[in-house]
């Protein structure tokens, strides 16, 4: 029995599962089942596909996006690759298993991973043709003998000049699939995945065009069937792929994220100074870069940093550089900031008391569907591990307010005392960084939680 996963990242379930001229993959759901899933928290290319072969969320992984924080300090960022994720996939266990394994383009995938079998990057490669993105070495000669120079991603997708990106997109897409085939017949596999990253650069490039709900849309414009033709297309190429098949193999298809108009951004950092959270120590005349040099830590309560999603923290007072001492005094500053969490969950999932000062407990996760005011959940000292909690909301809140009917229960039906951070409504990923030396309490709980309306309750 083997097993193919075709990946089409960024697909759109209202066009996949409808149009009527995907031939092949209207075959595929007429032999199986299939139907709409909900992406991780944040839905992000990285790290949802790792979250997918993991069996983990981006919590318990420990990236939450494309950048994420390197240590403790304030300004110390990193891009993820494929060293980001030490947790096993599921071609790790296969391939301890002796199962013959093919992995294309599966983010992350630079550098590449070391399978049994074959693996090739993704596109975050920086460069193919300088670098080495295959494992092992020897299949870069033969992909170049077979497609030139293989395009891991076309580079400038966000690009105004939309003839020669469909072109690119088209032209990507012909090598990947060359390339998935030639691997298909002349490596051996018993489970093989693959990522075509060109249609989420279709849609980064001529969703405006495609849906008449976006407020960029032109009727009749001249690419109003681009997106559309380019599935027909992807279609085509699955189904070429599919001949290659015998009758013992599972087919899955997935995706990491679908897609939708942008209709503009939500500016945290400019939200949280005119509610007086975030302070500075000149207010700049024109948009600026967030930079930590400019923030009055003394008075600052909240501050955010992020990239498609923001992530909002909690700051106690310590300004870079600093720390607060040893001993007692520590431990009850940082509680003062996590309003010492009514509940907490074990690596079991099962409530438990919240810890004592001083004492060390597992990371957890939580997910109330429809909880919208969190409390910080897994901290543990620095060092020890990390902590982690994860929330976020099926609506809006209504309007009784955190004491309303609406408000979460543990499992016990008791209501979680009032958190220290309430934010409503846009989503948001939310971290809490009370201190930035190792030996003091700095808790990682990460929620996604609603945001474009946010109070500070009580914080210190």
């Amino acid at each position: 029995m083997k097993t193919l996963v075709i990946g089409l990242d960024c697909a759109a379930p209202e066009i996949l599962l409808r149009d009527e001229r995907l031939r092949n993959v209207r075959r595929l759901m007429q032999a199986g089942c299939y139907g709409r899933l909900e992406s991780v928290v944040p839905p992000i290319t990285v790290p949802a596909w790792m979250s997918m072969a993991t069996s983990q969320d981006p919590g318990s992984l420990g990236i939450y996006g494309f950048r994420n924080r390197r240590d403790h300090s304030y300004g110390a960022l990193s891009f993820a690759n494929s060293t980001s994720i030490t947790a096993p996939a599921i071609w790790d266990y296969l391939g301890g298993e002796g199962r013959k394994v093919v992995l294309v383009g599966v983010p992350p995938m630079y550098p590449p991973r070391k399978v049994n079998g074959v693996s090739i990057g993704c596109f975050l490669t920086p460069d193919p043709a300088r670098n080495e993105f295959t494992h092992p070495a020897r299949v870069k000669g033969e992909l170049e003998r077979l497609v030139g120079e293989y395009p891991v991603d076309v580079k400038g997708f966000r690009t105004d000049d939309k003839e020669w990106l469909r072109a690119q997109i088209y032209e990507m897409t012909r090598k990947h699939f060359e390339v998935i085939r030639y691997l298909m017949s002349h490596e051996p596999w018993d489970y093989f995945q693959f990522v075509e990253i060109g249609l989420d650069r279709m849609h980064h490039g001529f969703w405006k065009f495609h849906d008449p709900t976006h407020r960029q849309h032109v009727p009749g414009n001249p690419y109003r069937s681009v997106v559309t033709d380019y599935y027909a297309y992807l279609d085509e190429e699955i189904g070429r792929t599919l001949a290659l098949l015998d009758g013992d193999t599972i087919v899955l298809v997935a995706s990491d994220h679908g897609a939708q108009g942008l209709d503009g951004g939500f500016a945290v950092n400019e939200w949280l100074h005119r509610e007086g959270l975030l302070a500075l120590r000149e207010r700049p005349s024109t948009p600026t870069p967030f930079s930590v040099d400019r923030v009055d830590w003394a008075k600052t309560k909240v501050w955010s940093e992020g990239g498609y999603y923001a992530r909002a923290h909690a700051h106690p007072r310590v300004p870079p550089g600093g720390h607060l001492p040893f001993g007692p005094e520590r431990r009850a500053r940082s509680h003062r900031v996590l309003r010492r969490p009514a509940v907490a969950l074990d690596r079991r999932d099962r409530l438990r008391p919240p810890p004592r000062a001083g004492e060390r407990h597992g990371s957890g996760r939580v997910q109330p569907r429809a909880v919208w005011s969190v409390r910080a959940v897994g901290a543990r000292p620095a060092g020890t591990g990390r902590g982690r909690g994860h929330a976020h909301p099926r609506r809006r809140p209504d309007a009784h307010g955190p004491a309303g009917p609406s408000r979460p229960r543990d499992h016990a039906g008791r209501v979680p005392a009032a958190a220290p951070l309430a934010l409503q409504w846009a989503r948001i990923s939310v971290s809490t960084l009370p201190s930035t030396l190792p030996g003091a309490w700095t808790p990682r709980s990460w929620y996604s939680v609603g945001a474009m309306s946010a109070r500070l309750a009580g914080a210190p």
